[in-house]
């Protein structure tokens, strides 16, 4: 016997200030399924799933779970309030003796669930709402956003958790690589209605433009048939006096029809524009240092920064990438060392907190605002790279109504502060543009028109994301920020540098060295001879420090020759020999650098 759905929705419509956003909704999600719930920022994915969680109360239908079936809710910005550590809340609906279930999740995620709510990172919090959700493991999860404010390394923990679950789960996400990873199915929701295929995310695209090519010929059609109808009526009435009334009925009834077809929301009109060319040199870091008290955030670091590079700073939450980045844009100084800008910088920032956008101020005086008073909304036009627009006219643009220029920032979804943030920066020229994880609450299209923007943009890009799928189509550079102050330039996005790693585990995620490496300033193994050792191993001890440091050489010079970002395009057989070169030195530093220590140990054992 078939066993019923783990949950089913019947019929479901809903309202909000006079609009419907869901008409005659029904979906079932049964045992084993693993759903990408994708849709256009606004489509009401949030509010979908709320309902099927039974947080909001639909106008008409039904929401049907059958006995003993649990469904967990994981929402974007949960509620602490009463708790007074994030442990309290994460085990706030377990039993006696099953904190313990919270606390494996603790250690998986880097939980510390001893912080305070008050004063825990967005990414903190975040934890805490997966390890409440995943402890408790009910048979139905719903994740709503899980990745957003969560680092690479967090990310891919996730995935190889979810992967390994024989809960039931929908998920809502912008990161292409995590739903690809996961979705088994995907449900669609576009204009009030979901429609379901039962093939993963990484279909869903060519489903998407598939169906909207359908309908279009569809709308085609139906337009020819009015047309045609319509010159019959004028004809007939002339010819004949007497129109076929049942003709005409079904005139007006293709009519409504048409009229039923609800046209898709178009993809914002956003632009981006670089100014006047800077120098060819745009940033030079010279043994640049940063530490706050006793914890080293960058041992000394060079990087050159060229016109028309797109540099990605990749590494888990803490290990300083955004302090490098303020440090390379003259934010803030370096310890030690020396950054130097180049020659007509014209800088735009998209910064990760949206802390440019005054909550209190509405969209029209977010637009107009004076940059030097920061008083906005005395003007109906907004200077939009030179050109004035009217306030209302641009933010169309971006997807944005007419009676949403009054309201306040506030109000708005995650999604729409971050398509208000780039109207700012995109109304004004640019060469260096500054991107601080740019691609939170973005839906897949914008994320899609972003990439596309960025890709043409003549100026500079620096960014800093978590989304591997988006820094594989932008980044000509990738730096990886490991922790402990290290920092390692790769050419290429993502997945060049995991390949560059000789490591591309499951989870995305870079593994950390199983031992130290020579920095810069770690003193050279010295060759400590003991009685101990064999002559030939006394021999080899004192040569592995020079071999060493040859290998070390080398590998230099061949990461050097492979940060050039147009080597792989211009000379991919010379990019390859070298990729392969840099594996084969690696791989025999890492064989010396592990004799030389088992020999060491063995010498200073017998001393």
């Amino acid at each position: 016997m078939a066993r019923a759905p783990l949950l089913q929705l019947n019929d479901i419509s809903l309202t909000f200030g006079g609009n419907p956003l869901f008409s005659d909704l029904s979906l079932v999600v049964q045992e084993g399924d693993r759903l990408a719930l994708v849709g256009r920022n606004g489509s009401g994915k949030s509010t979908l799933m709320k309902v099927m969680a039974r947080l909001v109360a639909s106008d008409t239908g039904s929401v049907i779970t059958p006995d003993g079936v649990r469904v967990g809710y994981m929402e974007q910005d949960p509620d602490f309030a009463g708790f007074a550590t994030l442990g309290d809340y994460a085990t706030a609906n377990l039993g006696e003796g099953e904190a313990w279930r919270v606390e494996a999740v603790a250690e998986g995620l880097k939980l510390k669930l001893e912080a305070e709510p008050d004063r825990a990172s967005g990414g903190e919090r975040r934890r805490a709402a997966l390890a409440r959700l995943l402890a408790e493991a009910p048979e139905l999860m719903l994740l709503d956003e899980p990745t957003n404010h969560l680092d690479i390394e967090a990310i891919g923990w996730l995935e190889r958790e979810l992967s390994q679950t024989r809960a039931a789960f929908v998920l809502i996400s912008h990161d292409r690589a995590f739903l690809t990873a996961l979705a088994r199915g995907t449900l669609w929701l576009d204009r009030g209605a979901v429609r379901r295929q039962e093939r993963g995310f990484a279909d869903f695209e060519a489903w998407r433009d598939k169906t909207w090519e359908e309908e279009d010929q569809a709308r085609h059609k139906l337009d020819r048939k009015i047309k045609a109808e319509a010159r019959w009526a004028v004809e007939g009435i002339s010819a004949r006096r007497k129109r076929n009334q049942g003709r005409v009925r079904a005139l007006q009834g293709l009519r409504e029809e048409r009229a039923g077809m609800i046209r898709r929301q178009g993809a914002a009109e956003m632009a981006l524009e670089a100014g006047q060319m800077s120098g060819k040199r745009v940033i030079e870091a010279t043994a640049i240092t940063k530490s706050f008290g006793d914890q080293v955030i960058l041992h000394p670091f060079d990087l050159r920064v060229l016109r028309g590079d797109r540099v990605a700073f990749v590494g888990p939450n803490g290990a300083g990438k955004s302090t490098l980045l303020n440090m390379l844009t003259g934010q803030i100084a370096p310890d030690q060392g020396s950054v130097s800008l180049g020659t007509g910088i014209e800088m735009a920032v998209f910064d990760q907190a949206r802390a440019q956008l005054d909550p209190n101020a509405t969209l029209w005086e977010s637009l107009t605002e004076d940059p030097a008073t920061r008083v906005g909304g005395r003007s109906d036009q907004v200077l939009v790279r030179g050109e004035p627009r009217h306030v209302v006219a641009y933010l169309k643009e971006f997807l944005f109504d007419e009676t949403q220029a009054r309201a306040p920032v506030r109000s708005l979804s995650g999604g729409e502060k971050a398509r208000l943030l780039l109207a700012r920066i995109m109304a004004r020229q640019s060469n260096l543009l500054v991107m601080d994880e740019p691609t939170n609450d973005l839906d897949i299209e914008t994320l899609d028109l972003l990439q596309d923007l960025l890709g043409d943009y003549a100026g500079t890009v620096l960014l800093v994301s978590h989304d591997r799928d988006f820094i594989d189509r932008v980044a000509t550079t990738t730096i990886l920020l490991e922790g402990q102050g290290r920092a390692v330039t790769y050419a290429g996005g993502w997945t060049d540098m995991m390949a560059q790693r000789r490591q591309m585990p499951a989870d995305g995620a870079p593994q950390a060295a199983t031992k130290p490496k020579a920095t810069p300033d770690a003193p050279r193994p010295k060759a400590a001879v003991k009685t101990s050792l064999s002559f030939t191993e006394t021999h080899r001890l004192k040569a592995l420090p020079a071999e060493i440091a040859r290998l070390e050489a080398e590998i230099a010079k061949l990461m050097e020759l492979m940060a050039d970002p147009a080597l792989f395009s211009r000379e991919p057989v010379k990019f390859r020999k070298a990729t392969e070169a840099l594996h084969e030195r690696q791989s025999k530093l890492d064989a010396a650098e592990e004799e030389w220590l088992t020999l060491e140990q063995k010498a200073e054992s017998a001393g």
